[in-house]
């Protein structure tokens, strides 16, 4: 048998290992890829992904129409929507508006909602400050619940010129049985991060009835 070349053979072992590093990392990026494409829509708001959180400045002049809007996953039975169709706010000022869930099956049943706004440009500028988002939200058979949000407008949003003659933004909610089901219908990589609960009991929603 002919001899093996040393070089060759060193060669051969550096290709093998730069190859093994590469097939690594990609199958790294693969799983990293919902998150840190959700943590780059929450910063930027690409894809429509409103801001969280932020003390709202003051009322301004100018006033957009927000638009309520609601979804319900096929495998979830709830009759989810908004407690207001729309509602007209000044930038800079915070306002409070309700949804509703009521349970229409046979047994307890669990959802969790995503949301986004659109036009997807507004993202930037459309900050909620809290809302039931990424909240499990748990129901018996029959039982209702109001789920209260509250966000403001940035006035910043005069200063953009792409987005300063939005006049109605619609704000959006779905929701799911699971967070597997959210992302298989790819609602996460626009979804912003879990809120958590109300920060003041005057935003808590009544008892569920």
């Amino acid at each position: 048998m002919p001899a093996t070349d040393p070089n060759l053979a060193r060669r051969n072992r550096r290709v093998g290992l730069i190859a093994a590093t590469m097939v690594g990392g990609m199958l790294g990026l693969s799983f990293a890829a919902v998150p840190l494409y959700s943590v780059f829509c929450a910063v930027t708001g690409y894809g429509g992904t409103p801001q969280i959180g932020g003390v709202a400045p003051g009322a301004g002049e100018r006033v957009v129409t927000v638009r309520f809007n609601a979804n319900t996953h096929p495998g979830l039975p709830w009759n989810f929507q908004p407690g207001q169709n729309k509602m007209e706010v000044k930038v800079g000022q915070e306002a409070l508006a309700f949804y509703t869930a009521a349970s229409v099956g046979s047994t307890p049943s669990t959802g969790i909602a995503t949301y986004n706004v659109t036009p997807e440009i507004v993202g930037p500028y459309f900050h909620k400050v809290q809302c039931f988002c990424f909240d499990q939200q748990t129901l018996q058979p029959g039982q209702k619940a109001e789920m209260p949000i509250s966000f403001w407008v940035d006035p910043k949003i005069a200063d953009d010129p792409s987005a300063r003659e939005v006049r109605t933004i619609t704000l959006s909610y779905t929701f799911f049985r699971t967070l597997e089901d959210a992302e298989r219908a790819g609602a996460l990589s626009k979804a912003g991060p879990h809120v958590g609960k109300q920060r003041d009991a005057s935003l808590a929603p009544p008892a569920a009835r």
